[in-house]
């Protein structure tokens, strides 16, 4: 019996209410039950993407490792990354429970075909960039994430609950970082402002593209892959970090953004769409160095994935021998 259904299958709408009425209840989706092929395509194009997120973004933190100003903040640094590399690990697992495998999702990226998240695009130019990364990139990336612990794909959800710890570890050690420098030197503060200057806009734009410009919102809500909408989710992110830069001391560059008593939100100036569909098309300022890279990373790997490979079928002759 196929596990995905195609609306051309005789008893698909049977299926789909079926299908429909198990996420109402909160039940989960696991890998042997029946789906809806175009609920396992969104699910392999979100989780994939997720995957490649949290590896291309070791690129631009892994960079500064060495630059760290104290053994402390190195320590910090170099476990931050490492997590982003096991988010990955998690995610790619995840990813193969819907059939695809590895290979494919990494020869996608390589490729150019799969995206990744656009903030990744961008150079951080000081140390200050770190410790905003984490604060507001991290930030951001956490309200998605705890949105999609509670995802109704099984295996995308238990993933996210560890990961979403982990993030919550990155967030709040970016933000002490900057919280700190913005309380010393004129250098240290004027590098935490032109730090918050070049990521609160990307930071913004990692939610995506506004619900009525996002084709595939409606579906994933209605089959409980998000459980809140972009604009949702990027106006948590501004609620809660907005008030918090400005009482540091800090500015934010929206000269229209203002806090609304009516609504109880903080209201935002127009984003910059076109920025960002040009990133996302491959056009940002490090879109072209960072798929240098993992494609320069993939290649120096091969030894490793022979080996693994090579290990494996060892394994396999001496328990053939047993």
């Amino acid at each position: 019996m196929p596990k995905y259904g195609v609306p051309t299958d005789p008893d698909y709408n049977e299926r789909l209410a079926e299908f429909e009425a198990r996420i109402q209840r909160g039940e989960k989706i696991e890998p042997g039950d029946w789906m809806p092929e175009e609920y396992r395509r969104q699910l392999i194009r979100m989780i994939s993407q997720h995957a490649h997120s949290e590896v291309v973004g070791m690129l631009p933190e892994g960079a500064w490792i060495t630059r760290a100003p104290t053994l402390k903040r190195k320590m910090i640094l170099v476990a931050k990354v490492q997590d982003e590399a096991g988010h990955g690990q998690y995610l790619y697992h995840a990813a193969e429970t819907l059939g695809i495998s590895r290979e494919a999702m990494l020869e996608a990226l390589l490729a150019g075909k799969a995206k990744y998240s656009s903030i990744f695009n961008y150079p951080t130019l000081t140390w200050a960039d770190i410790g905003t990364i984490g604060w507001l990139v991290d930030g951001a990336a956490i309200k998605n994430q705890t949105m999609l612990a509670a995802c109704s794909y099984g295996p995308y959800s238990r993933a996210m609950v560890r990961i979403c710890a982990e993030e919550t570890f990155h967030h709040k050690q970016g933000k002490e970082m900057v919280l700190l420098y913005a309380k010393g030197t004129p250098k240290q503060r004027q590098m935490a402002q032109d730090a918050i200057n070049r990521w609160w806009w990307p930071a913004l734009m990692m939610m995506g593209p506004h619900d009525k410009d996002s084709p595939n919102t409606e579906v994933l809500v209605r089959w409980g892959i998000k459980t809140k909408t972009n604009d949702q989710v990027r106006q948590e992110f501004i609620n809660e970090h907005a008030p918090e830069i400005l009482e540091a001391g800090l500015t934010l560059p929206d000269p229209d953004l203002r806090y609304d008593e009516q609504t109880g939100n903080w209201l935002h100036g127009p984003i910059n769409w076109e920025e960002f569909w040009q990133v996302v098309s491959g056009n940002g300022p490090m879109n072209k160095e960072r798929l240098e890279a993992r494609r320069r990373a993939h290649a120096e790997g091969a030894w490793v994935r022979e080996a693994l490979e090579a290990y494996a079928a060892k394994q396999q002759k001496t328990v053939v021998a047993v």
